[in-house]
């Protein structure tokens, strides 16, 4: 049986007491048997179980984990944790099956490693001892422990764009051509205390912190808080921040002086009471970042994508197509919920923008207002303003990947660099290899090394160094949310989106939406070299990003399991995908993705518990079964859960263009 081998590998490795002192700081065992007398030790002991309880009743601990975990209180949080972790034990022996009897290598790789640990001849002393457990659950990473400048030049050639033909009528004027967007996340205060509230109308004072007694709705990596100081406030840092660019631009580059950049900003919240105050706190916020001479702004919340739907494009549908569309449009055209429904709507809005609004616009542009384009240090380094790097002929050409496939260079995508590492220069990686040994759920999955990987081999190439001439470039499928763009005749050609279903990495699931589709080339982002935005969050807003960090590591859970089955709603093939999506993007394609997103959560709480962040662990639990839950009910409620979502938006879309 697949399971038997599953259980030996657990017990033989990672909860032995040895291997998990090393990793966890405490023995599984004893965190098991540790004495119990609140919640949080209750906590403790009910996440030890259920580990335990993986490694089949060989493990001595294992009957008295079960009878624990099937018997712990069935109220308040040790019922909803026990509930999640029963669901695990059952969806974990399933997944193992089918990937078994689905894959004959999986289910080699998983027996031979099994035996290899079961005889004691691999510790988890180093990289390359955990490295033999990631053939199973972590293949990507596996591959990805040889000498670093070879895989960055095996990656990079990969990567390689032959251009056949440059674009006739690139962008000539930035300023005027593009339409920039941004994204503003809101959440409520950090504090009840009404004194501590920053940049809110007093009337509003009241609604806002009613807010934070409601359940949340909507999960994001690192929302604004609403209330606090405008020095730590992302949207006046960033606007800011974006005029200084542009006054350069006019000042410096010899931009028109009467022009003013065109910036859409998308209002996502938290939980559902913001969503009608939310567009005059953030009128506040941006009435506070001062005179913004050179920007037109325009706030979409919720109500206004609503109104667009009902007054605009619903209306249009039935009077030149014939069609009630509707409900069809809301489902996907709008700012709250998961992050795949405003990332489209930021993209989709310019292609109605040139209908409505300026015949001139040709491309749009995401940025997120915690990155800046330092401008003095970009012409000192790259020769180039920020909006000097749009002028490309390559943004729009067309060419040849390293198969012979043809590919249209439709998007564009830059870089970043860290507020610490500019200093030095721009072009220093914003994810550095990891020289730590890795630890807790890192020894299941390490999605850090991939991610350096392709950051150093894609988004550091230089065209007039590192083996490139006129005619090559870079495609791009590592992005990030903000640095890149898309022409306006590529949307309407290909018609890209990220689904609503996808919570976390929704830069990423773009692309995948039409990764084969053909129109005499597959639609590829263009790397342009130079275009680095500096970002900026620790260096003003540390305060969110500690407070958001477990809704970001039960995201990342989300994000493997949502990516998982959505590359198998895709009519490509998962295989075909990954080949063209690994090594970071495709780790997140998991054969096994249930069992590795439960193995995560229960190590990384184990570690914070074995650490003596209890308080921690039971945040981490919390958010955990506040977002898996309903997700994990999704996934089981068919073969290909996603399969009829993504078809049913992908003609929303086709009807909205």
């Amino acid at each position: 049986m697949p399971t038997t081998h599953l259980k030996k590998l657990l017990r033989s490795s990672i909860l032995t007491d040895h291997n998990s002192l090393a990793i966890l700081g405490q023995p599984i065992s004893e965190q098991f048997t540790y004495p119990t007398s609140s919640t949080i030790d209750n906590l403790r002991k009910l996440n030890a179980a259920f580990l335990i309880s993986l490694g089949g009743k060989e493990l001595g601990l294992a009957r008295s984990a079960s009878e624990f975990l099937e018997l712990c209180a069935s109220e308040g949080i040790l019922g909803e944790v026990r509930d999640l972790y029963l669901r695990g034990r059952s969806l974990i022996v399933k997944e193992i099956r089918e990937a078994s009897k689905n894959d004959p290598e999986f289910q080699k790789t998983l027996i031979n490693t099994a035996r290899r640990f079961e005889r004691g001849t691999s510790a988890l002393k180093s990289s390359r001892d955990i490295a033999r457990l990631w053939k199973v659950f972590f293949p990507e990473g596996a591959f990805l422990c040889g000498p670093r400048k070879k895989l960055v030049a095996e990656l990079r050639e990969r990567r390689k764009v032959k251009i056949t033909s440059a674009n006739s009528n690139p962008i000539r004027e930035p300023l005027e051509e593009i339409l920039f967007t941004g994204n503003i996340l809101l959440t409520v205060p950090l504090t009840e205390d009404p004194q501590t509230l920053h940049l809110v109308p007093r009337e509003l004072a009241y609604s806002v912190l009613e807010a934070r007694k409601d359940q949340q709705t909507y999960w994001y990596d690192h929302p604004i808080p609403i209330g606090i100081p405008k020095e730590k406030n992302e949207v006046v840092y960033g606007l800011r921040a974006l005029n200084e660019a542009v006054a350069f631009e006019k000042k410096a580059r010899g931009a028109s002086p009467t022009v003013r950049l065109k910036c859409v900003l998308s209002v996502s919240v938290t939980h559902d009471r913001l969503q009608g105050i939310a567009k005059p706190i953030v009128v506040e916020m941006i009435r506070c970042a001062g005179d913004l001479a050179h920007l037109d702004i325009y706030l979409w919340t919720e109500n206004e994508t609503d109104s667009l739907v009902e007054r605009v494009l619903g209306p249009a549908a039935r009077h030149y197509m014939g069609v009630e569309a509707e409900d069809q449009l809301k489902r996907i055209i709008g700012v709250n919920g998961e992050y795949g429904r405003h990332y489209s709507f930021l993209r989709a809005i310019s292609a109605l923008w040139h209908v409505c609004c300026d015949h001139r616009l040709r491309a749009t542009f995401k940025i997120d207002l915690d990155q800046v384009f330092p401008q003095e240090q970009l012409v000192a380094e790259t020769g180039r303003s920020a909006f000097e790097h749009f002028l490309s002929p390559m943004w729009g050409a067309k060419g040849l990947d390293s198969s012979g496939q043809p590919v249209y260079l439709g998007m564009i995508a830059g870089a970043l660099v860290n507020h610490e590492d500019a200093a030095h220069s721009l072009f220093i990686p914003d994810v550095t290899y990891p020289k730590e040994i890795p630890k807790a759920d890192e020894i299941i999955f390490f999605s850090r090394l991939p991610q350096a990987l392709s950051t150093e081999a894609e988004m550091m190439a230089r065209y007039d160094r590192d083996g490139f001439d006129s005619n090559t470039c870079v495609q791009r499928i590592h992005v990030t949310g903000g640095t890149c763009g898309i022409l306006i005749d590529a949307l309407r050609k290909y018609r890209p989106f990220t689904p609503t279903f996808v919570a976390r990495a929704e830069d990423q699931a773009y692309i995948m939406s039409v990764l084969f589709e053909g129109h005499n080339g597959y639609l590829r982002y263009l790397h342009k070299d130079g275009l680095i935005m500096r970002h900026d969050k620790e260096a003003f807003a540390r305060e969110a990003i500690e407070k958001a960090w477990p809704g970001k590591f039960v995201g990342d859970l989300a994000r493997m399991l949502v990516f998982s089955y959505y590359a198998r709603a895709l009519p490509w093939g998962v295989q075909r995908i990954k080949e063209q999506i690994d090594p970071f993007t495709g780790c997140f394609v998991s054969r096994i993705p249930i069992t590795v997103a439960y193995l995560r959560l229960a190590l990384r709480s184990a570690w914070l518990f074995g650490r003596g962040n209890a308080n921690q662990a039971r945040e981490l639990l919390e958010t955990a079964v506040a977002r898996l839950t309903p997700l994990l009910e999704h996934l089981g409620a068919s073969v290909n859960p996603f399969e009829n979502a993504f078809r049913m938006e992908k003609k929303g879309w086709d009807l909205y263009y």
